[in-house]
C-alpha cells in the first residue's frame, strides 16, 4: 500500500505534477497541473501505480479493463496486466466516445473503467455509456488522480491512487492573472 506522500512523490520526481499557471480544458485557470503523461513514460511508477489501482479492484472479479484515449490506454494495459485480464480502449469518432479496432464487450461482463485523471468525470461518463450500450456492467472505476477532491460520483465504487484538490479559478477571478507575472499555460490533449 502506497502511502499518498510516495504517490506524490512519484507525480513529482517524473515532473507530472507542475507547478504555474494553467488553462484547464474546462476554462478554469489553475496553479497546479496533472500531467499524466510524464509519469507513464515510466514503466516503473506505471506499473507501481497500477499495482495499487489494481490491489483496490482485486476482489470484484473484473473480467475486462477499459479507458479512454489517450490517457487511460496505458492505465487500462497495465491495471488489467495486473489483474490478468484483457484491456481495450475507447475512442472518438466524431466527438463521440466509440469503440473501434474490432474491440467488443460481452453482455453482463464485469468492466472495470480507469483512466488517469479525474476533474469533472466527463470522459469516464462517456465510457461507461459505451460500457452499457454493450449490455455489460461497469463495476467499478478506477483512476490515478482524482482532482476533484472525491465530489465526482460515478455511482459505482470508485477508487483513487491520489486524491487531491487542486485550486482552480474562474479567469476572472484568478489570482495568477492579477498578478500578471505569470503567462497562462495550456498543457491538455484536447484544444
Amino acid at each position: 500500500m502506497l502511502k499518498p506522500e510516495e504517490v506524490v512523490k512519484v507525480f513529482y520526481d517524473s515532473g507530472a505534477l507542475m507547478e504555474g499557471h494553467f488553462l484547464l480544458t474546462s476554462g478554469l485557470h489553475s496553479d497546479q497541473y496533472m500531467q499524466c503523461a510524464k509519469v507513464l513514460q515510466y514503466p516503473r511508477y506505471t506499473e507501481k501505480l497500477a499495482r495499487e489501482m489494481a490491489d483496490k479492484f482485486r476482489d470484484d472479479n473484473i473480467e475486462l479493463v477499459i479507458g479512454p484515449a489517450m490517457g487511460g490506454i496505458i492505465v487500462a494495459y497495465e491495471v488489467a496486466r495486473q489483474l490478468d485480464v484483457p484491456a481495450i480502449f475507447t475512442e472518438r469518432l466524431d466527438g463521440e466516445m466509440v469503440l473501434r479496432r474490432g474491440f467488443l464487450m460481452d453482455a453482463g461482463q464485469r468492466v472495470l473503467v480507469v483512466e488517469d485523471v479525474v476533474t469533472t468525470g466527463g470522459s469516464v461518463r462517456e465510457v461507461m455509456n459505451v460500457v452499457e450500450k454493450f449490455g455489460a456492467q461497469v463495476v467499478g472505476v478506477g483512476v490515478l488522480v482524482d482532482r476533484s477532491n472525491g465530489t465526482v460520483d460515478f455511482g459505482v465504487k470508485q477508487e483513487a491512487v491520489l486524491t487531491m484538490d487542486i485550486r482552480a479559478w474562474a479567469a476572472d477571478d484568478c489570482p495568477l492573472c492579477a498578478r500578471g507575472k505569470l503567462p497562462v499555460v495550456k498543457p491538455g490533449s484536447r484544444g
